[in-house]
């Protein structure tokens, strides 16, 4: 690598910071991952070495949008495909911010209680159907999840590639 600018580095520690912040984001919800991965790409764009263009970011940025509307959507089809009441659906969103208290896996675990609660509120003579919506809702959850991380680490794949000119230019721009 040639000789960084201050500024280089500025942007790159900024960019570092933003993937980083991102990649939780990701997983933990209330934090928009993909879109301060984006930022984090956006950043970096802007040094000396690295050569991603603006129709790559214009894309990647499009992608963010698209990404983050499936993400909310998703839950919310994999819990109505499973028969699952509006109470479920609140049950998973309140489960999933109390269990980020617990860190970790009480993210994951916050989400399918809180189907499994919500469902029974709603029906508390079916616990088996309960358990059905949770696995759905939950399911839903990690797909969304798995999408965010993809999209944030092809983010990263991009930025490398730009810092060493191999970035792929749209073939339409």
């Amino acid at each position: 690598m040639e000789n960084l600018s201050s500024m280089d580095i500025l942007l790159f520690v900024g960019a570092a910071l933003l993937f980083f912040v991102g990649i939780v984001g990701c997983i933990i919800p209330g934090l928009p991952g993909t879109p301060l991965c984006w930022g984090g790409l956006l950043c970096a764009s802007f040094t000396s070495v690295c050569t991603v263009s603006w129709p790559v970011l214009i894309i990647c940025a499009i992608v963010t949008a698209v990404v983050e509307v499936i993400n909310n959507i998703v839950p919310a089809i994999f819990t109505r495909r499973a028969g699952g009441s509006k109470e479920a659906a609140w049950g998973s969103i309140i489960g999933t911010f109390v269990g980020l208290l617990g860190l970790g896996v009480g993210v994951f675990m916050g989400e399918f209680l809180g189907a499994f609660l919500g469902e029974l509120v709603h029906d508390n003579k079916d616990i088996k159907h309960a358990l059905i919506v949770a696995f759905w809702s939950f399911l839903g959850f990690i797909t969304g999840v798995g999408l965010r991380l993809l999209t944030a680490f092809a983010f990263i794949a991009i930025l490398f590639m730009g810092m060493h000119g191999d970035v792929p230019q749209p073939v339409f721009l």
